[in-house]
């Protein structure tokens, strides 16, 4: 089937295209922008690119049935997704305040999706269209797809497929189980989609009876884990040991009335080629026009010249859900369609010779951390680099460097950033370290590389999954002595996380000092958000490390989180009176003061009224 220009929106956009139905309707949160940075985009031209006509909907006014009505009844169901992000990160801080901007809507507007869309839109097609099955996706359905913690209500919440009422859920990147499931779909009666990888299901008794013993793995029922935490935990542990394509196995969650949740093992990394062809599609790396009138939709700006180079993640971070969403295996493409991606860029009017970033979750993992993985998973009860790197590990970054020179060299391109994030620990494990480094410092960076050391304590960082801090000051004197051999002035940003489990104040106290010690300001701190999915969230939870079964420090009032946070910006002004709260609370007065290792001064500096908005 020949690719539309744009996904119809639409019955106008379908009468041009000679469509006179709709396989599937795709309802999203976010508003429809045409690039591969957009699951909505990459699942509605897959399907197409297999034969399926799809028509997209746009965060349809829920309170009014007509905007679910307006393409129609598809064939084979609605494929519902609350966006890019789940909707409660989207929509509110880790203050639990709610943002006033929403990138992913036209302008920028907030109110114009609802808060768990995924829940919200599933319920209005199911009363509209009771006959038509309802397959949910995307990251907020991805994560919630177990009984999980919800920190914006503060208490566990059913799986989202037995919450929403929907037939079918996919997890992770669904490229290959979509359509799969849009096959058998199209058989009708004699389709047989539930051995479909990365699809969760409701079965009966009866139908878990049919299930190879050997093969399932039972979660503790939903009623057990609301009761005990320890439960909880446990049951968190078994779901994240299993998520390996091949070796996790199904995974089944008794719910006393609704039945039993059956997630299948995850779905098969794609082959390079498989990920050349995805994006390869056309895109047309524009927002639908009827955004125009809105002046567009500002998450593009974020992607716009950005080519996505590779999926999956094998850097173990805690407080992020990779291993949950796209799994440990690091899937890339090849450098020649990387470099075919980046002509058309050049060819775009708006161009300016830049391309903003070349990368994924961490930017130099561009293949498995070793030969077994690529054919038997990731290991089940060890990480690739943490606590240290393992000695399997395969650190190579000659196809990152390939790609980034090829790149490069084309003309029309005047510089290739890297800026979706450096694994520094990586890095240092390559022989070629040095030459790695300078590469970058010459070629790929302007003024100001960011990475990510999160923290200094030894206890906050093995809670996080992180290296230890002399990972990042043996990176950190690296790129310093690089720059100063070429003569640049280029400075490392550091990434910091306040308040994540196991952060007592102290060790703020230890990061703050530590930070005015080495004459780091840091502008930017990201409060830890107990997000679902993430072994840092069953941390937050339970005060239990899952996978260890000791116990971990929480900081949990809002007030304690609002201290830590302002001790990494110890210097504003107007953090004074928390940090200082913070040292006589801690017995540190003896860095309050007007000595050169005081942290604050004496007498509380004056605030401008700009420094106080």
């Amino acid at each position: 089937m020949q690719q539309p220009e744009f996904v119809p929106m639409s019955k106008e956009e379908m009468s041009n295209l000679g469509w006179h139905y709709l396989d599937f309707i795709l309802i999203t949160g976010d508003a429809y922008v045409d690039h591969p940075s957009f699951g909505s985009a990459i699942i509605s031209r897959v399907l197409i690119e297999n034969g399926f006509k799809v028509g997209i909907i746009d965060q349809p006014n829920w309170k009014k049935k007509d905007d679910f009505k307006k393409l129609g009844a598809p064939r084979f169901g609605f494929l519902v997704t609350a966006g890019n992000l789940d909707s409660m990160v989207n929509h509110y801080t880790a203050a639990k305040k709610r943002r006033k901007r929403d990138a992913y809507s036209p302008g920028g507007k907030m109110g114009l999706r609802p808060d768990y869309p995924t829940l919200v839109y599933t319920q209005v097609i199911k009363e509209i269209f009771p006959d038509k099955k309802v397959i949910l996706g995307g990251i907020e359905a991805s994560l919630r797809r177990f009984a999980h913690y919800d920190f914006w209500q503060d208490k566990i919440l059913p799986s989202f497929l037995i919450l929403s009422g929907a037939d079918l859920l996919l997890y992770g990147m669904a490229e290959k189980s979509i359509v799969e499931l849009a096959l058998e779909l199209k058989k009708g009666s004699k389709g047989n989609y539930k051995n479909i990888r990365g699809l969760c299901y409701v079965a009966s008794k009866e139908e878990i009876g049919t299930l190879d013993p050997k093969n399932v793995i039972f979660l503790p029922d939903y009623e057990s884990i609301c009761r005990d935490k320890l439960v909880y935990a446990e049951a968190f542990r078994k779901q994240y040991l299993e998520q390996d394509p091949f070796w996790g196995k199904i995974l089944i969650q008794p719910y006393r009335d609704k039945g039993f949740l059956v997630q299948n093992p995850p779905a098969f990394p794609l082959k390079e080629t498989e990920f050349d062809q995805i994006y390869e599609l056309p895109f047309q790396r524009k927002w639908h026009p009827i955004y125009d009138k809105d002046g567009g939709v500002p998450a593009l700006s974020e992607v716009i010249f950005s080519i996505t180079a590779n999926r999956g993640c094998y850097g173990g971070c805690n407080f992020c859900a990779l291993t949950m969403h796209q799994g440990r295996i690091v899937q890339s493409r090849s450098k020649e369609s990387i470099v075919e991606e980046a002509k058309k860029l050049v060819n775009q009017p708006e161009f300016k010779g830049y391309i903003h970033d070349i990368g994924g979750p961490t930017a130099n993992f561009l293949g498995p951390a070793c030969s077994k993985q690529a054919v038997a998973g990731a290991c089940k009860n060890r990480q690739c680099l943490f606590p240290e790197p393992c000695e399997h590990l395969k650190p190579r970054h000659d196809k990152f460097l390939e790609i980034l020179r090829s790149v490069r060299n084309l003309k029309g391109i005047k510089k290739v950033f890297v800026r979706s994030g450096i694994r520094y620990d990586y890095l240092l494990a390559d022989r070629e370290r040095e030459k790695i480094v300078e590469e970058l410092c010459k070629h790929h960076i302007s003024g100001q590389l960011k990475v990510a050391p999160e923290h200094i304590s030894k206890v906050v960082l093995y809670c996080m999954g992180k290296p230890a801090i002399e990972q990042f000051e043996e990176f950190k004197q690296l790129y310093e002595l690089t720059n100063r051999r070429l003569g640049l002035k280029q400075y490392l940003v550091p990434y910091l996380m306040s308040s994540h489990p196991g952060s007592t104040l102290e060790d703020a106290v230890k990061l703050a000092v530590y930070l005015k010690k080495n004459k780091m300001k840091v502008e930017q701190v990201q409060d830890f958000i107990p997000t679902p999915g993430s072994l840092s969230t069953t941390m937050y939870y339970t005060g239990i490390n899952p996978l260890t079964g000791k116990k971990v420090y929480v900081p949990k009032s809002m007030h304690d989180k609002a201290l830590q946070r302002a001790l990494i910006q110890y210097w504003l002004p107007q953090n004074y009176h928390l940090v200082k709260e913070a040292l006589i609370k801690t017995g540190h007065s003896e860095l309050i003061g007007n000595g050169p290792g005081c942290l604050i001064p004496a007498k509380p500096p004056k605030i401008d009224i700009q420094q106080r908005s």
